[in-house]
């Protein structure tokens, strides 16, 4: 697999010290156009194992592929030994038209391992797992909070697994989230291949946030250097502290519609009955407080601001890893 003298990825034969960006595409738009999705291939003289980065599986999260776009762009993605492959948009299609979902209206991350003769999303998916995720040894995935709801920076995992324990910590994000896989995901298909996957979170849709992105790139390249592939000339520093371990939370829902202002930011902890925000009215005629069910992190805030009641307005840990 990793150690192969010659690695054939979409019917490009890559050798060892070579590199090569290859076309993605399953489909053309209906002007005709073809739509390339490039797959950046970086291989070393020296056998390793094969890391896959990928973000843009939805077109809106423009952060991750922020992220994989730096990490190319530094020259990260070259390593010491083994193989790194990039793909910074997965969902080119809704890239294009700024948006989360494929044109045929479907979300890809909820399609997978996808099929042959489906929908668009679900061939793309089938493709992206015939032909690119066998050749992983692990992924590191990038994802954003949908639309105005900004993640905390995170890495969700399941629980109980010894291997992507370590190398969530080694990560060093500021949260842990312990999650179990959503049917038809990606992460979830990789797990049944037994292929471990780190899948990242951090910041919200249509936005970069600088303080998600260094998390993001820092974090490969402590990975990285843990598998010893990078490239010695980058330093790698230590997380600034332990990660927040959540095992369970909820999320705090708006009681009514209005304009919605919040009093605190992700990463912090708040106590019970503590006032998170307010939802008003246009015409100042009602002022409702947000507060507190519980002790807990608030590792989401919706930063929209007019919303409707039972929009998700914060997201707080309610158990924690002592």
């Amino acid at each position: 697999m990793s150690d192969k003298e010659v690695l054939e990825i979409l019917g490009v034969k890559v050798g060892l010290g070579k590199s090569a960006k290859v076309s993605f595409n399953v489909a053309k738009l209906h002007t005709q156009n073809k739509i390339d999705v490039p797959v950046i291939i970086e291989r070393s003289k020296k056998p390793g194992p094969t890391v896959l980065i990928t973000a843009g599986i939805h077109g809106d999260e423009i952060n991750g592929v922020e992220i994989v776009r730096q990490v190319i762009a530094k020259g990260i993605n070259k390593p010491k030994k083994g193989t790194i492959i990039c793909i910074p948009v997965i969902n080119v299609f809704g890239f294009i038209h700024m948006d989360r979902e494929f044109p045929d209206g479907r979300d890809l991350n909820r399609v997978f391992p996808g099929g042959k003769s489906g929908s668009l999303a679900s061939r793309v998916a089938n493709k992206l797992m015939t032909e690119i995720v066998p050749h992983a040894d692990l992924i590191l995935d990038f994802h954003t909070g949908g639309a105005d709801r900004f993640n905390a920076a995170q890495i969700r995992i399941v629980k109980n697994e010894v291997v992507l324990d370590e190398l969530a910590e080694i990560f060093g994000a500021p949260i842990i989230f312990y999650t179990k896989n959503l049917n038809k995901s990606f992460r979830n298909s990789c797990y049944k291949l037994g292929i471990p996957m780190l899948l990242f979170e951090g910041g919200k849709s249509f936005n970069i946030d600088k303080t998600v992105t260094n998390t993001g790139v820092n974090g490969i390249k402590r990975v990285l250097n843990h598998l010893e592939m990078l490239n010695s000339k980058f330093k790698v520093s230590n997380p600034k502290k332990n990660a927040i371990k959540i095992l369970d939370s909820k999320w705090i829902r708006a009681s009514h519609s209005g304009m919605f202002k919040s009093r605190v930011s992700v990463n912090t902890f708040v106590k019970k009955n503590d006032l998170l925000g307010h939802i008003t009215d246009p015409y100042g005629s009602f002022n409702q407080f947000v507060k507190a069910p519980s002790d807990g992190y608030i590792f989401n805030v919706n930063e929209s601001p007019i919303i409707y009641q039972g929009d998700a307005i914060f997201h707080i840990s309610t158990k924690i890893e002592s």
